[in-house]
Order: C-alpha cells, then sequence, then structure tokens
C-alpha cells in the first residue's frame, strides 16, 4: 500500500530565514500523524507546502502517490486544509459559504446539495446554517470551517493547530469529530504545540524543532526510548548555578538515577530520570537533605511528549515556546526602530 502522504527532505527558505532545513515524514493511509513543536518550528511552512500553498526549494512531497510539486490540481482533489486562522465571509450565511466551496471545487449541483445537507448535519449546524457567519461563536466558526475542508471528501485532511483558542468542550468535541473521521477512512496530519492533543488523537508524532524532524514514533514509543520515570525538583524558587550544579553531581551519583537535567531557562529547575521505583522520590529527598540542600517543590511523574522534547532539545516546549516569542517582540522592536531612525 502506497503512503498516503510522503514528504522526503523538504526544504524552505524565506529570505535569510530557514524555516524548514530538512524534513521527511511518511503517513499511511488512515492514519492520524501529529506534527508537534514549538511556533516557528517549521510545522506551518511544512504543511503549506504539502497543500500547494507554498512551493518548496527542494524536496518531494506526494500525496496517494501524486507529486504535489508536479501536479499540484490534481493533488488539491484528495486534500482538505484547515488553516489555524479561520477566515470566513462575515456577511454569508454558513450554507451559502458550503455553497460556494462546491461551486469552487466544480461539484456537479444535485452532490453539492446533499453533501452540504450532510456536512450541516455531521457537524450539527442546523440551527445556524441559514444564519450569517458574523455571528457564530468561536466554536461554531470552527465547525463551519471543518465542514468546508470536508466538503469534498478528501482523502487526507491537513489540520494547523486546529483547537487554539477554543474552549475544552468544544476542544474535545473536534477531538471526537477526528476520530470518526479516521474511523471512516480519512487520512489526518495535525499540527499542534498541544502535548495533551497530540499524545490523544496521534497515531504516530513527529516532533519537529527548528525546520528539522528530531524523533518520529508512536507517542509510547518515543517516551519508553527517553526511559524511567520522571522528577522535577526545585532546590529553591530561583536555584544559584553553583548549587544547581552541586545538586547535579549528588544526584548522578545515586543509583536510582539515570540522567540529570537542569534547565536553566526555568530557574535551574533539575529533570530527572529515575528508575520507576516506589522509593525514588525519597531517596532523592534524603540525599538532598543530607547535603543541606533545600527543596522548594518536588514531585514524580511517568514521561511525557514534553520529556521526549526535552531530552532531545535540552529544553522544553514552553522553553521554546517562551524563546520563539522573544525573538519575534525583539524582530518587531529593531523594525520600529528602524523606521524611527
Amino acid at each position: 500500500m502506497s503512503a498516503a502522504v510522503l514528504i522526503e527532505g523538504l526544504k524552505k527558505r524565506y529570505g535569510a530565514v530557514e524555516a524548514v532545513k530538512s524534513v521527511s515524514l511518511t503517513i499511511q493511509p488512515g492514519e492520524i500523524f501529529g506534527l508537534l513543536g514549538p511556533n516557528g518550528a517549521g510545522k506551518t511552512t511544512t504543511i503549506r507546502c504539502l497543500c500547494t500553498l507554498s512551493t518548496p526549494d527542494a524536496g518531494k512531497i506526494e500525496v496517494n502517490g501524486i507529486s504535489v510539486i508536479d501536479n499540484p490540481r490534481v493533488a488539491r482533489q484528495s486534500l482538505g486544509y484547515i488553516a489555524q486562522e479561520v477566515a470566513l465571509d462575515k456577511v454569508l450565511t454558513g450554507r451559502e459559504l458550503l455553497q460556494l466551496q462546491a461551486a469552487l471545487y466544480h461539484m456537479p449541483v444535485r452532490v453539492a446539495r446533499d453533501r452540504i445537507a450532510q456536512m450541516i448535519d455531521l457537524l450539527e449546524l442546523t440551527d445556524w446554517a441559514d444564519q450569517k457567519t458574523g455571528t457564530y461563536s468561536g466554536g461554531l466558526k470552527k465547525r463551519l470551517d471543518l465542514a468546508l475542508g470536508l466538503l469534498h471528501q478528501p482523502d487526507v485532511l491537513v489540520l494547523d493547530e486546529p483547537t487554539v483558542g477554543l474552549d475544552i468542550e468544544t476542544r474535545t468535541a473536534v477531538w471526537q469529530f477526528l476520530r470518526q473521521l479516521q474511523a471512516a477512512g480519512t487520512t489526518i496530519l495535525i499540527t499542534s504545540h498541544y502535548l495533551e492533543e497530540v499524545d490523544a488523537l496521534a497515531d504516530r508524532v513527529a516532533i519537529i524543532d527548528q525546520g528539522e524532524v528530531i524523533a518520529t514514533g508512536t507517542p509510547s514509543e518515543l517516551k519508553d526510548k527517553v526511559g524511567g520515570d520522571r522528577i522535577t525538583l526545585r532546590i529553591r524558587e530561583f536555584t544559584p548555578d553553583a548549587e544547581a550544579d552541586q545538586a547535579r553531581a549528588l544526584l548522578t551519583q545515586l543509583p536510582c538515577v539515570q540522567e540529570v537535567i537542569v534547565n536553566s531557562a526555568q530557574g535551574n529547575s533539575l529533570n530527572l530520570v529515575v528508575e520507576p521505583q516506589a522509593d525514588a522520590l525519597m531517596t532523592v529527598q534524603q540525599a538532598l537533605k543530607e547535603a543541606g540542600l533545600p527543596t522548594f517543590g518536588i514531585a514524580q511523574s511517568r514521561p511525557s511528549l514534553d520529556d521526549v522534547y526535552l531530552a532531545a532539545t535540552g529544553r522544553t516546549l514552553l522553553d521554546a515556546e517562551i524563546a520563539a516569542a522573544g525573538n519575534r517582540d525583539l524582530k518587531a522592536e529593531r523594525k520600529q526602530a528602524m523606521k524611527g531612525a
């Protein structure tokens, strides 16, 4: 069976910015595949190239064996794309927007009518279908956006951050709907920086950072590769470098501790990989106490996808998000300064 999506050696640059350095992915038919990473990692650029919205500088992209680069019109027939930002014409009703979408795909009138009725019913839009979308709530807009992307019954559905800004109830409803689509045979590629979303939905995951894939596998496989339980502790709320180094040297010697990572971005908190044993937490606390080091906070947990990211990059996804936001703010300040010069 050929891959539903095949991406090999994808590269894309915007001026001096290398948005995608080298991305290779294979997504099987009927799979929910998660692309996880912080803002600015290259997720959106990757899917824009996949969905024929941007031309890559190098690489190979296929959907159901059809080259997206050589035959974009044919490839689009197999693709449904739901962008991160919902863009709806506020003066049209939901039904009118669906009719417009059907016309853009040159769907026969009878087929379009039946599918529009099906989408309205499937996404529970009956009470709002004939109201202007300018009156819709955020959750209703997202549901209509899903209907628009699914109207032509694509084999592959691509969603870029589909639940950003949605309340918990609406997010849960979207998750349930995506599982229904998968059960019906739809292949789904979802990008997100919500760890729990990818963990709950995805059959397999690729973690992308700074334009490169750094890990691929099922959520369980990725977490198992990291190994052991996790203990996160703080000596103090903001631990001095010297005490963090002292604690790391001390804890590394404990038989139950496999690895210690000092997270400088979070006040020199210490992230330990430990043997999954009941007394590991107590052993760590006792060692710190005997060394005269305080414990501001400590917790033990099973590995998460954030632990996978931390092990691969030395920082958590939250740290990466904060760093990316800081870089954007700095660029904005420089641009403003240049305007004022």
